[in-house]
């Protein structure tokens, strides 16, 4: 059964970092494009970092420069580092395959707040 699990959220300050993990079951994680999405109370899911088989990357106006996307393929996990965090990062955080699976894991909740 394919299965994601994200994990490493919290509350943080602004200006802070976090490092989420992302890890990955019952799907061909190594041949895969990766990435992480993220949702805001009110707002829809959005495409923030993507990392492909070979390990390029690539990131939202709205990260670059702040966040880092990375894989270990003999865990079959991807990581995102937050760093420089702000208030408007706040949102549930989810990996998932870049185009998404029709399934999702649970997310995990990154607060940046004072």
């Amino acid at each position: 059964q394919a299965q994601l699990v994200e994990s490493g959220g919290g509350l943080v300050q602004p200006g802070g970092s976090l490092r989420l993990s992302c890890a990955a079951s019952g799907i061909i994680f190594r041949s895969i494009t990766m990435g992480w999405y993220r949702q805001a109370p009110g707002k829809e899911r959005e495409l923030v970092a993507t990392i492909t088989s070979g390990g390029t990357t690539n990131y939202a106006d709205s990260v670059t420069g702040r966040f880092t996307i990375s894989r270990d393929n003999g865990k079959n996990t991807v990581y995102l580092q937050m760093n420089s965090l702000k208030p408007e990062d706040t949102a549930a955080y989810y990996c998932n395959r870049n185009p998404s699976f029709s399934f999702w894991g649970r997310g995990t909740q990154v607060t940046v707040s004072s």
